[in-house]
C-alpha cells in the first residue's frame, strides 16, 4: 500500500515550511532513512528522511514552495502501484503537467521564436549572478552535463535564486529555443555591454532572513532598549586560559575566554532574577530559577541562537563542549528548533572581530542580552604611582527599561566583571 509523506513539524510552534529541494526525484527508489527533500523553518533547515522503503511514485508540491505543516507533499510505494492522492494534494500534482504543455507546443517555429524570446533577459540576467560561483545544486548540473546544456543559461526557480533540476529540464525541453540565442552572432556581443549595467545583483532574503529581520525590528519597535558599558580586567582569565591550554589530562586545552564569560554569566544570572527573565505580551515576568542561556553564533545563513538550559548547574569543561557541539549543529544546518528554544538571556560575542563597544539588540521576550568586546591594553596606575598596562575587555548589556531599572542592570554588570576579574574563585563556587 502506497504511503503518504506530509510535512513534518520541526518544531511547536512551526505552522508551515518551504519545501527548498527535491532530493530524489519521481520513479527513483527510496530507503528508509534516507534524504527525501530538504526544507527550511525560521529558525533552521533540514532534511526529510524517508520512513519506508519504496519507489517515489509522486512529488505532491514542487520545490520552492511554502507548504502548511501536515500537507501531504509526495507518495511513496511500488513501481506500478496504484494510489489515490490525499485531499487537497491534486491542484499541486496538477499544476506541472501545466507547464510541460507549452514546452511541447513549443515544436512549431513561429510560436517558438517569441517563446524564445521572454526567457532570453531572464536568463542573461542569470549568468553575471552566476559568476565563478555558479548557485545551482549538484543535480542541476549533472543532469545539464547529461542532457548537454549549459546550466548557467537556465532560469533559476529555487530557493535563493538556486538553479535546481526542474529549471535544467526546462532549458532541455525548450533546447531549439535556446540554440538560437548561443548561435545570435550579433546579440552575444551585444551581452558585454549589459556587464556594467549588472554591477549588482537582486536576491530575495531567504525565509531565515526574514525571521531575524522581523524579530530584530520588532524587538527596537516595541522595547525601551537601553545600554550599559564597562570594561573589566581580563588578566585572570587570559593567564588562566593560557595554562588551560598547556595543561593534559584534564580536558580543558580546547576552553576559550568566551567559555569563562557563559560561566561567570550563568553563575550570575539566578542572582537577577528580573534580568533572567521573559516579558511575556507585555503583562508577565516569568522569571527563572535557573539560567537559560543562549549563545549567539553566526553561520552563512544567519544569526541562530542554541539555548544552554540550566546553564548554572554546568562545568567550564562542559560548558565548552556545549558550545562546540552547537555552533558546529547551527553551522551544519542540524541544530533542531527545540535547541533554540526557552531562553531566558542571550551572550554575543563579537570581541574576534576586534569590536569594543556595540549595542547588541534583545531577542524578545527576553529582557536583557550582553554583547562581549574584545581585548585592548589600557593604562592604569600602580600603587607607587607608576604606569602599567593591563588587557582590558569590554561589556556591553542592554536591557529593557521598561522592566528593568539601570541601577539594577549596572549592579548585575558590576557584578559580572568582578567574577571574571576574580574566575578562579567563581570556578570554586
Amino acid at each position: 500500500m502506497a504511503t503518504i509523506v506530509q510535512m513534518p513539524q520541526m518544531g511547536v510552534s512551526d505552522e508551515s515550511a518551504l519545501l527548498a529541494e527535491w532530493l530524489v526525484q519521481e520513479g527513483e527508489a527510496v530507503k528508509v532513512g534516507q534524504a527525501l527533500f530538504s526544507q527550511e523553518t525560521g529558525k533552521s533547515s533540514f532534511e526529510c528522511l524517508a520512513e519506508v522503503d519504496g519507489t517515489l511514485l509522486k512529488q505532491l508540491v514542487p520545490a520552492g514552495e511554502e507548504v502548511k505543516v501536515g500537507t501531504p507533499v509526495a507518495v511513496i510505494g511500488q513501481p506500478g502501484e496504484k494510489f489515490d492522492l490525499p485531499a487537497g494534494a491534486a491542484a499541486p500534482a496538477a499544476e506541472a503537467p501545466k507547464a510541460e504543455a507549452p514546452k511541447a507546443e513549443a515544436a512549431a517555429p513561429a510560436a517558438a521564436a517569441p517563446a524564445a524570446a521572454a526567457p532570453a533577459p531572464a536568463a542573461t540576467a542569470a549568468a553575471p549572478a552566476a559568476g565563478d560561483h555558479l548557485n545551482a545544486s549538484p543535480r542541476a548540473k549533472n543532469l545539464a552535463a547529461d542532457l548537454g546544456v549549459d546550466v548557467a543559461q537556465a532560469t533559476p526557480t529555487g530557493p535563493e535564486g538556486r538553479i535546481i533540476e526542474r529549471d535544467v529540464k526546462a532549458l532541455a525541453a525548450n533546447g531549439a529555443a535556446a540554440a538560437p540565442k548561443a548561435e545570435a552572432a550579433a546579440p552575444a556581443p551585444a551581452a558585454a555591454p549589459a556587464a556594467p549595467a549588472a554591477a549588482y545583483e537582486d536576491q530575495p532574503i531567504t525565509r531565515i532572513r526574514k525571521v531575524i529581520a522581523e524579530n530584530m525590528h520588532s524587538s527596537l519597535a516595541t522595547m525601551a532598549q537601553l545600554t550599559l558599558n564597562r570594561t573589566f580586567d581580563a588578566t585572570a582569565i587570559v593567564e588562566l586560559r593560557k595554562r588551560m591550554k598547556a595543561s593534559e589530562g584534564y580536558g580543558l586545552e580546547k576552553v576559550t575566554i568566551n567559555d569563562f564569560i557563559l560561566l561567570a554569566v550563568a553563575r550570575t544570572l539566578p542572582e537577577f532574577p528580573d534580568i533572567n527573565a521573559n516579558f511575556l505580551d507585555g503583562k508577565t515576568m516569568r522569571r527563572f530559577a535557573h539560567a537559560q542561556l543562549g549563545c549567539a553564533v553566526d553561520t552563512p545563513r544567519g544569526l541562530f541562537v542554541p539555548v544552554m538550559h540550566d546553564a548554572d548547574k554546568m562545568s567550564l569543561r562542559d560548558i565548552s563542549k556545549w558550545v562546540k557541539a552547537k555552533a558546529a549543529a547551527c553551522k551544519d544546518g542540524a541544530i533542531t528548533p527545540a535547541e533554540l528554544a526557552g531562553g531566558s538571556f542571550t551572550v554575543s560575542n563579537l570581541g574576534a572581530q576586534g569590536v569594543e563597544s556595540f549595542t547588541p539588540i534583545i531577542n524578545p521576550p527576553q529582557t536583557a542580552i550582553l554583547g562581549v568586546c574584545g581585548l585592548t591594553l589600557r593604562p592604569r596606575e600602580t600603587a607607587d604611582g607608576e604606569v602599567e598596562f593591563y588587557q582590558a575587555m569590554g561589556l556591553s548589556l542592554t536591557f529593557d527599561h521598561r522592566v528593568v531599572d539601570g541601577a539594577p542592570a549596572a549592579k548585575f554588570l558590576k557584578t559580572l566583571a568582578e567574577r571574571l576579574e576574580n574566575i578562579e574563585f567563581l570556578m570554586a563556587m
